[in-house]
């Protein structure tokens, strides 16, 4: 198992619950989300900015 920091933009959603679902969904893409946080957000292109640590599975 490996551990990736990784970067990803998010569209911003309606609601705070709908934000973290789209989160989590994009963080399952490049893997196993272990903590995220956004670290900034652009209010004129609505896309807030999440920085994420991701663990994958060693493939052999």
């Amino acid at each position: 198992m490996t551990t990736h920091f990784i970067t990803a933009e998010i569209d911003l959603q309606e609601t705070p619950t709908e934000l973290q679902k789209a989160i989590e969904a994009e963080l399952k893409k490049q893997g196993e989300p272990l903590r995220w946080a956004v670290t900034s957000v652009d209010e004129k292109q609505e896309k807030a900015t999440v920085e994420a640590v991701v663990t994958t599975a060693i493939t052999e």
